[in-house]
């Protein structure tokens, strides 16, 4: 054990340590998965965030902006910047919504929809980089799934 005294009189062994953090353990697992995604995306010419973006529309195309972010945990300001670079490679566009033209509309292009087929080859890719087994990954999804709604409530 470490007795070796802290300038405000508190054991060293009191002081957090970096790899007992939880917080750490999940940055820098984060920062290593986005390294495996930048490496995999770059032949799809999307980024991190973008691929984020084509999933929620794969998964149900034309949806507010809203809707888009609350899928994503993100705020219009943040999503919006993304939308229009998105929209200038031609992978969706943003019309305004008939019924209210305070809500934008984001739809993927025929060039945007394309894209889920190249993209299909990625969680393949992902898993492998994992060396976990297909189990293992699903277990640790449905701990982090709990865990981030845990946090959420504690949050608000």
């Amino acid at each position: 054990m470490n007795t070796k005294k802290h300038p405000d009189d508190t054991t060293a062994a009191a002081v957090p340590q970096l790899d007992g953090q939880l917080c750490f353990a999940l940055y820098s697992t984060s920062l290593a998965m986005s390294k495996i995604y930048r490496k995999l995306l770059r032949g799809l010419g999307l980024t991190y965030s973008q691929y984020l973006v084509m999933m929620v529309l794969w998964e149900k195309n034309e949806l507010t902006v809203s809707e888009v972010g609350e899928r994503l945990f993100l705020d219009s300001a943040t999503l919006t910047p993304l939308l229009k670079r998105m929209e200038q490679a031609e992978l969706l566009t943003r019309t305004r919504a008939a019924s209210d033209e305070r809500q934008v509309i984001i739809t993927l292009t025929p060039q945007g929809d394309a894209l889920r087929h190249e993209a299909a080859k990625l969680p393949p890719a992902i898993l492998q980089a994992t060396k976990c087994t297909l189990d293992e990954v699903v277990g640790m999804k449905q701990q982090l799934d709990g865990l981030r709604a845990g946090l959420m409530a504690s949050a608000n």
